[in-house]
């Protein structure tokens, strides 16, 4: 098929890459000339594993290509993926500013046909506002429709989650649409959920919502664990073996960040209150999140009892692995503070370098975990990326000035760390 996706950013760039590797031919989208000039040279905007080597394989088969022209968007596709960015507002409100810019910009361009489809995460209701806006601004009568096909892709396995999905949700109102998407996806072999589009686009913010929900419930439950000497691993393990809970996103920790959770959590939670419900679970289910985070950084400073004047090393910036974003990462509330109270930070991650001097000047950013934990009273732990799994523990313990690790990840069996002389403090694990 002849595809377009406007916005080239995390969600864009994959679905048209993806698509591209199935066969398809797709047309890039992006109002960013700088981006899209990088990405005809082969440079992406941001790190994903996986994704440089695709986005060249489509460029070199000619499957994928870029332009900053929503008119030759328009021109050369079947099917127009709206990508754009959702940005939160002080209110806590989706900002639909840049749908609404691109649906006129489709009007302005239609010559026939077209499935224009939601893949944005947007509030309910957004597509009957896209179809009013493209029905508005026509130049003359054109046929099209509008579907809303919501994306559930996890930064740092995004592309796996692209092509090996649990389920492929379309929101369409039309057979001719459901028709066109369920070909479209059907290479892909998983079930397909065929909705109305309201509910589509329910369906994106309550998944989201619900699974920020089980990691503060786990972290209240560490909280307890904490108080009485329990472990929340084996609390976790023995809860998460019920089929009707399920294991993952039950791991206690320093708290969830990125750009999805929090943005669609607030965003479910100001669609809630536009429609008349006040959404307290979902109200708790934040408020526990923030007092997580500085939960953990208080449990540094027990564990150092005085911070000014301490170093502390850190390991992991971004906000998960395998991604070099650092967008709502609880590691910048456990940083502002701990340098708020005078302590002098050294930092290591795989990926997170350029965002990081922006927001911290005063952070010294190393080159290895043992660079980090040189001459510091403290190693915290915020990032859960693989290659700390597997450190050299007795050259860690050589290196720091005190034999401390304070884990915000539960990254390690506290047992043979303490065996080799370390003081271990986990979340939710006894203390």
């Amino acid at each position: 098929m002849e595809l377009s996706v406007v916005g080239a950013g995390h969600v864009g760039l994959v679905t048209g890459a993806c698509f591209a590797d199935l066969g398809h031919s797709v047309m890039m989208v992006d109002n960013d000339a700088k981006r899209i000039a990088n990405l005809k040279r082969g440079i992406l905007p941001y790190y994903e594993p996986g994704l440089e080597e695709l986005v060249e394989r489509g460029v070199r088969e000619r499957r994928l290509r870029f332009t900053t022209s929503i008119k030759e968007g328009v021109a050369t596709c079947t099917i127009l993926f709206i990508a754009v960015g959702t940005p939160q507002k002080a209110t806590g409100e989706a900002d639909l500013a840049y749908v609404e810019r691109v649906a006129r910009a489709i009007a302005r361009h239609l010559s026939g046909y077209r499935l224009i489809v939601e893949k944005s995460t947007v509030p309910v209701q957004t597509g009957q506002w896209v179809a009013h806006t493209i029905r508005t601004y026509l130049k003359r009568k054109q046929p099209f429709d509008v579907a809303s096909n919501p994306e559930f892709l996890r930064e740092g396995t995004a592309i796996e989650d692209f092509m090996k999905p649990d389920r492929v949700v379309l929101g369409v109102e039309s057979k001719r649409a459901k028709e066109l998407l369920c070909a479209l996806y059907k290479p892909l072999g998983v079930p397909i959920v065929v909705t109305d589009i309201k509910s589509a686009e329910l369906i994106k913010h309550a998944a989201n919502s619900f699974l920020a929900m089980k990691i503060s419930f786990i972290n209240a439950v560490a909280q307890l664990c904490e108080r009485c000497g329990a472990d929340v691993q084996q609390v976790a393990e023995g809860i998460g073996l019920d089929r009707r809970i399920g294991r993952s996103f039950l791991d206690a920790g320093a708290g969830f960040g990125g750009y999805c959770f929090p943005k669609d959590l607030e965003a479910f939670i100001n669609i809630s209150e536009q429609l008349g419900y006040d959404f307290e679970l979902l109200k708790a289910v934040r408020s526990i999140n923030e007092q997580q985070k500085r939960s953990f950084a208080l449990k540094i400073q027990r564990a150092l009892w005085v911070l000014k004047g301490k170093t502390i090393g850190v390991l992991g910036l971004a906000f998960k692995p395998n991604t070099d974003d650092m967008r709502y990462a609880p590691s910048i509330d456990v940083i502002e503070y701990l340098q708020g109270e005078g302590a002098r930070l050294k930092a290591f991650d795989p990926q997170v370098t350029t965002e990081a001097k922006r927001l911290f000047p005063k952070l010294m950013l190393c080159q290895d975990p043992y660079e980090a934990a040189r001459g510091a009273d403290c190693l915290v732990i915020l990032t859960e990326w693989n290659e700390f799994k597997e450190l050299d523990f007795k050259r860690l313990k050589r290196l720091l000035r005190q034999p401390l690790i304070v884990d915000g990840r539960n990254l390690y069996d506290p047992e043979p760390l303490r065996a080799l002389g370390f003081r271990y403090v986990g979340v939710g694990r006894g203390g």
